[in-house]
């Protein structure tokens, strides 16, 4: 990822220095909050370590639930902090999950509604596996999100977990996958949870997104 300018940094650094709160868990469209603030959503496969991520980018070691069980995450989950204009929002894994089928596709039902008819959602993070790299399934969401024109910018997770060479390799592998889909932002973030690797330059991007878009 591109290194952002001290302003920027110290903007993400504020916008994530307060306590962040969940909100409301959404299990269907009627009950999303009104549409009258930035959004930012997290996706990703079952897994991924889109929980632990968010609670690193929060400072908040149980904020989103974590869990070694696939699908644990089932609803749309919003987060805010104090009157900032911004909605996090910790959407469900995808991909694989240890429930009924009938459940899973209800749960990839609300993502695919969601991703088509929210305005205000500014960027989906898509979370991808540093040791894994893109998968079909992975595809197959960024395909809808060229559909629905949703900006989306790909986050390695677990870089920690891989040697630097392999990172390399598979920061050049997905940017080159990416570069053939339009709604795709080209900047990839390589992140890790554990050592904090790239979670301030996250933050960085989640503030210059709210400043833009407010």
């Amino acid at each position: 990822m591109a290194e952002p300018d001290i302003s920027n940094l110290a903007a993400g650094e504020r916008l994530f220095e307060r306590p962040w709160r969940f909100l409301k868990s959404v299990p269907a469209l009627e009950f999303l909050p009104p549409a009258d603030r930035v959004e930012v959503a997290f996706a990703g496969r079952s897994n991924v370590g889109k929980s632990s991520l968010f609670n690193a980018l929060v400072r908040q070691n149980s904020l989103a639930r974590t869990s070694n069980t696939p699908g644990r995450t089932q609803d749309l989950n919003f987060f805010n902090v104090g009157n900032v204009p911004l909605y996090l929002v910790d959407m469900p894994g995808y991909g694989f999950a240890k429930a009924p089928k009938k459940k899973v596709a209800a749960w990839t039902e609300l993502v695919a509604d969601y991703l088509k008819g929210r305005a205000t959602l500014a960027r989906v993070f898509l979370l991808i596996d540093s040791r894994h790299g893109l998968k079909p399934v992975d595809e197959q969401i960024m395909k809808l999100l060229d559909m629905t024109a949703v900006s989306y910018q790909a986050v390695l997770t677990k870089a920690d977990k891989i040697k630097p060479n392999a990172l390399a390799d598979v920061v050049e592998a997905t940017a080159k996958a990416l570069k053939a889909h339009p709604a795709a932002f080209p900047i990839i973030a390589a992140t890790s949870s554990e050592k904090g690797t790239g979670i301030p330059e996250l933050r960085a991007v989640i503030a210059t997104i709210l400043a833009e878009r407010s």
